[in-house]
This record gives C-alpha cells, structure tokens and sequence, in this order.
C-alpha cells in the first residue's frame, strides 16, 4: 500500500437511533462524539438512523405490498396511452 494516501480504519461505535443499539466495528468514519464501550475503552460514536437491529427486512416486520393490484392500476391507467383518437 502506499503511505499517506489511506484514511484511517479504526474502531468505531455505531448507535442505531431507531431502536437504541449499539455495536462496535471498524470503520474508516470519524466522529466528534466519543462514548464508552463495555470494554472500558472510548471509541468514536456515530449514530445512524437504521441498521440490521431495526430495518423491517431482518427484524421481520415488513409490510408485504399488494403487487398484483398496483399492476392493474398501472395497466388501467394507461390502457389507451398511445391510442389515436
């Protein structure tokens, strides 16, 4: 690798604001914020809006949409687009 080009991968502490999580990976973010993990050590906080601990997909509370009837009112509204009158 080349020196001085890289930005720093280190800790850092990501809380979901959603459902209050936190875990603790390594980034190459960066944060003003610091907090405390329960190792006893401060890392950067960075807080983020969703993650895996509140995304409806792997929580597994997703809405299943009505495909079927939103192609119908797909066709049905433009069923004479295109048609000379």
């Amino acid at each position: 690798m080349q020196k001085d080009i890289h930005p720093d991968y280190n800790y850092v502490l990501f809380r979901d604001l959603a459902s209050g999580e936190s875990f603790l990976t390594k980034s190459t973010m960066t944060s003003q914020k610091t907090e405390k993990w329960e190792d006893g050590n401060e890392y950067p906080l960075v807080e983020v809006e969703i993650s895996s601990a509140s995304h409806p997909f792997y929580t597994g509370k997703q809405r299943i949409m009505d495909a079927a009837g939103r192609v119908e009112r797909f066709n049905a509204r433009f069923a004479n687009f295109g048609k000379k009158a």
